[in-house]
């Protein structure tokens, strides 16, 4: 591939979504302590504006409800952040609902369906509300994966109508806010094991359903600024083909199929999965090996963001959290995005290397070099010259 596509000057390329909980959901010491902690390594931060922590932002039409929104804008401020709003979902009157603030039952049942069609106007205007709010954010995507315009995932989904919504809002946003940068369709790109599409690899096939969405949309949006997609290296029924660590060049092939089919507009990654999501536990050596070997994909094919989905909690161990619940020091997963976004920015030169034991994966830009051990075993190998003995699933950040 080419060179990456140009992005904003310094743009950190990776950071995280906040989900249900999250810093400012504790006490104020707490969230001091995570901010500081973040602030080290400023990275982008997104926040949904109902649901993930948020609620319903306009329980009546033309009234709305910011606290939530503000706690978390705050929190980003603090911390250094450069932020990003999601703009999903959408108040329960704008979709056969009550009016009034949304109920407990609403909340499992119908948070994720899409607007009716006679309110794409009144969710386009409440996107404008936002963007007119939170004038120092700049980036906004539009929806999350196709949420209530794809209800069977074995038929085609609503590309017509999420298309007829993105326009909408796309227009509004950009009426109230010339300057700020819009994308979409946050679609997510499922694959099969078999299939007959031209998005495939060793790691399955991307559904066809999943393309024709996308090019729908391509084709007939009034304009974007980046294009957003998520997906996970796993099958649709969990399978990892060849396996865990060979399932991951997925990530690298759906960008640089991107990056030719849209002219080189950035691509985003909103969320990305890599460990199945039926009952398979990793230890956290290896959930983080994947992690890290996943985050190597994102770099070499030059994607210009991602989003890692923190599945924060209140207590608990919190496998794969940013911060411990308990004392909100940075935990492991929290300190490899930071390592990604301090040494691996959008851009970031990267040098090639080799290791010796293909068994390493390695990375490399000319300050700092990155290694992972994909296996169980200890490992020996040479890279850039340099002998190295890694122990199993272990990540080694080196300087060159």
């Amino acid at each position: 591939m080419a060179a990456p596509p140009k992005v904003e000057a310094g743009w950190p390329r990776w950071g995280f979504t906040h989900t249900g909980v999250s810093a400012n959901n504790v006490t104020p010491e707490f969230e001091q302590a995570v901010a500081g902690s973040l602030a080290r390594t400023p990275m982008l931060q997104n926040q949904h504006i109902m649901g993930f922590g948020a609620l319903n932002p306009e329980p009546y039409p033309g009234r709305f409800y910011w606290e939530d929104l503000d706690s978390r804008l705050n929190l980003m401020k603090q911390s250094g952040a450069t932020p990003v709003i999601t703009l999903c979902c959408a108040p329960d009157w704008m979709k056969g609902g009550p009016q009034g603030p949304t109920e407990d039952s609403a909340w499992d049942e119908h948070l994720e369906d899409a607007p009716y069609p006679k309110h794409f106007d009144d969710f386009a205007r409440l996107a404008a509300e936002v963007a007119k709010r939170y004038g120092d954010v700049k980036y906004f995507m539009v929806w999350n994966e196709f949420k209530g315009f794809w209800p069977d995932h074995a038929k085609p989904a609503d590309y017509k109508g999420y298309t007829e919504m993105y326009n909408k809002v796309y227009d509004a946003v950009k009426q109230v806010r010339p300057d700020a940068q819009v994308g979409g369709p946050y679609l997510g790109f499922d694959s099969n094991r078999d299939g007959n599409t031209e998005l495939r690899g060793d790691w399955g096939v991307v559904n066809q359903n999943v393309l024709d969405a996308f090019d729908y949309w391509y084709e007939h949006k009034k304009g974007a600024d980046f294009i957003v997609v998520d997906g996970a290296s796993p099958t649709d029924a969990h399978e990892l083909e060849p396996d865990e660590f060979g399932a991951l060049s997925k990530f690298a092939d759906v960008t640089e199929w991107l990056r030719k089919k849209t002219g080189d507009l950035p691509i985003w990654w909103s969320e990305w999965y890599f460990q199945p999501e039926d009952g398979t536990e990793w230890a956290e050596p290896k959930r983080l090996a994947v992690q890290a070997a996943s985050m190597m994909e994102f770099a070499r094919s030059g994607a210009a963001t991602a989003l890692y989905w923190n599945p924060q909690s209140k207590d608990g161990p919190c496998q794969g959290c940013l911060w411990d619940p308990r004392t909100g020091a940075e935990m492991p997963t929290g300190r490899l995005v930071a390592e990604f976004t301090k040494w691996f920015p959008a851009g970031a030169r990267l040098d090639p290397v080799t290791s010796s034991d293909p068994k390493v994966r390695v990375l490399a830009q000319p300050e700092q070099l990155l290694l992972v051990n994909t296996t169980d075993g200890a490992v020996t190998t040479t890279v850039d010259g340099q002998e190295f003995a890694l122990q199993p699933y272990e990540i080694r950040w080196s300087g060159r």
